[in-house]
């Protein structure tokens, strides 16, 4: 007999996610992913200034705030086709990275791990085992039998006084959880120093970008970074050596933590590799542009199609027409309505956000998000479609990571482990933890672009923009930390006529498309192991391996009064 599970709202990500399964036979036959808020963004921006679109769209989240405002100005310079300083490059690339970081590690220690790591079943750890095992597999500081020691006094000292307090409302317990003791309480010491590192991260995106969240540093044409070999009131040599500091710090972090924890935890659950597959089309851009035209990348991207990474077409530049006409968005089963018609999909340039609410209809509209499509299919975006989409581009660096992580989980399962096992609910965690190192190499390499470049007497960071009479038509991509980010702009007379965001929680958390096609996230659970239909941990296991971001994807509507808050300046 079949039973239908509501999960609303899930919990441990950026916004409000409501997620429906159908369970029979202790698995789940059909899925509904539903985003409960209206993103009215694209509206706000009609008849403004492009100049000005960064900094409105980058608080579409306050999470993922960099990658906005980058894919914004991106759209906005490719409309324009402006070409920006070398310096100005750097800076963003820096930006970018360090943000990519900081969320990679933030999702898998904070958001997801508790999803796999029983804090309670660490209690019955012995904390100089434990640290004896973590020795063996990594050189980092923080392993020693004294830090394991002081985490389980905190850990008991939390259950003693009968509040879990962070680790409050898990699945402790539950019958899918796998890890020994020894291995909870390694992962329980790590979450908390992970709370540490991750500052790091954040320390170089706000010393970069003058704040975060949000930061304040892009224009269309390039940064406000003023840069000096010797003022101290602006960018400085000494301030970029602060900088190289925290990237060492990050490194050592997730080289000899983050990704030995996936590869230890994965081995666990070797039999997750097997769950969550869905869809595997992939999509992935391009990113941190070499030049300053977007024209040359140090990370490639591509597609991938039915999970064939021998058929990988790549995505060359920002100018790149394979993937400007292949996007589109579908409204079938969203809450928006298209003036032509619901029946076909809409070009970006071309799109519409008219907002049309019913109930929460199974076979018709249920969710605030659109549906994209890539050559009239829906794509799987995120960390897992950019190391494929690397992997199959012959990107060095992701290579080695990649065939290193999967070595060291087939060593602790004592089983062979193949690049098909990432296409899996597990897979895109090790994915996750494969790109974070890729980034945080190129990190140091853009570091060192930057300083080079100083060096050589160039302190450009910004070209001046001009509007041009007519109609000019552009496109920002950008590869955010949960996959393929765009804005796609219309600019007329100046003055911005239509501006839309496919973001990537839209691509995986869509809708199913005009076709009936499920998007990734509803694709993914069919199939999926349930337990106990009233702690369904399984479920949320797949739906927190993407990261949702549901802020990016929606916003907020009132329907009846019409504005949800009104604010007024005094």
């Amino acid at each position: 007999m079949s039973k239908r599970v509501t999960i609303d709202p899930v919990t441990r990500i950026e916004g409000h996610l409501r997620v429906d399964v159908e369970i029979d036979g202790g698995r789940v036959k059909k899925a509904w992913a539903s985003g409960q808020m209206w993103r009215g963004v694209e509206n706000i921006l009609v008849g403004r200034d492009p100049r000005d679109a960064w900094a409105i769209t980058q608080r579409i989240c306050g999470v993922c705030t960099t990658v906005h405002a980058l894919a914004s100005v991106r759209a906005v310079e490719n409309a324009l086709q402006l070409e920006i300083p070398l310096n100005a490059q750097y800076i963003r690339n820096l930006i970018i990275l360090a943000h990519a970081i900081h969320d990679h590690i933030v999702h898998f220690y904070h958001l997801s791990a508790l999803d796999w790591v029983d804090v309670v079943s660490a209690l019955k750890a012995d904390p100089d085992k434990a640290s004896a095992l973590a020795e063996s597999l990594s050189t980092w500081s923080g392993n020693s039998k004294h830090e394991f020691r002081k985490v389980k006094e905190r850990l008991s000292g939390f259950v003693g006084t009968g509040q879990l307090g962070i680790f409050t409302n898990g699945y402790w317990g539950h019958p899918a959880m796998k890890l020994p003791p020894e291995v909870n309480l390694l992962a329980a010491a790590h979450y908390l120093q992970a709370l540490e590192v991750q500052r790091y991260a954040n320390k170089i995106v706000a010393i970069l970008g003058s704040k975060t969240p949000h930061i304040q540093n892009v224009a269309v044409g390039g940064v406000a970074n003023a840069l000096s070999t010797d003022s101290q009131s602006v960018l400085t040599v000494e301030r970029l050596m602060a900088v190289k500091g925290w990237i060492d710090k990050l490194d050592d972090f997730v080289k000899n933590v983050y990704l030995v924890d996936v590869a230890a935890i994965g081995a666990f659950y070797a039999d997750w590799t097997a769950v969550g597959r869905g869809i595997v089309d992939y999509l992935c851009v391009p990113d941190i542009p070499l030049d300053g035209k977007g024209e040359s990348f140090a990370l490639p991207g591509g597609h991938i199609p039915d999970g064939n990474v021998g058929a990988f077409k790549a995505i060359a530049s920002f100018n790149d027409e394979y993937f400007r006409k292949g996007v589109a968005e579908a409204v079938k089963h969203s809450w928006y309505d298209y003036g032509a018609g619901n029946d076909k999909a809409l070009h970006p340039h071309q799109g519409e956000t008219t907002p049309k609410y019913t109930d929460f209809q199974d076979d018709g509209k249920y969710s605030w998000l659109k549906s994209p499509t890539f050559y009239g299919k829906p794509m799987q975006v995120g960390p897992l479609s950019r190391v494929l989409a690397m992997y199959a581009a012959g990107h060095e660096p992701t290579k080695k990571y990649a065939g290193a992580t999967l070595e060291r989980v087939s060593a602790i399962a004592k089983a062979q482990v193949g690049l098909d096992a990432l296409h899996s609910t597990i897979g895109r965690h090790a994915a996750r933890a494969v790109s974070c190192a890729v980034q945080v190499d190129e990190l140091a390499n853009q570091w060192n672009l930057l300083l080079a470049n100083m060096g050589k007497g160039d302190l450009k960071t910004f070209n001046r923009p001009v509007f041009p009479k007519g109609e000019q038509l552009g496109v920002g991509f950008h590869e955010a930390p949960r996959g393929v980010l765009s804005h796609w702009v219309v600019i007329r007379d100046g003055k911005i006529a239509n501006y839309q965001c496919v973001v990537p929680t839209t691509w995986n958390a869509a809708p199913r498309n005009e076709r009936d096609q499920p998007g990734a996230y509803e694709a993914c659970l069919v199939g999926n192991p349930v337990a106990d239909p009233e702690k369904p941990l399984e479920v949320l296991r797949t739906v927190h391996s993407f990261d949702p971001c549901l802020a990016c994807a929606v916003h907020v509507l009132d329907t009846e009064q019409g504005n949800a808050i009104t604010v007024t300046a005094r």
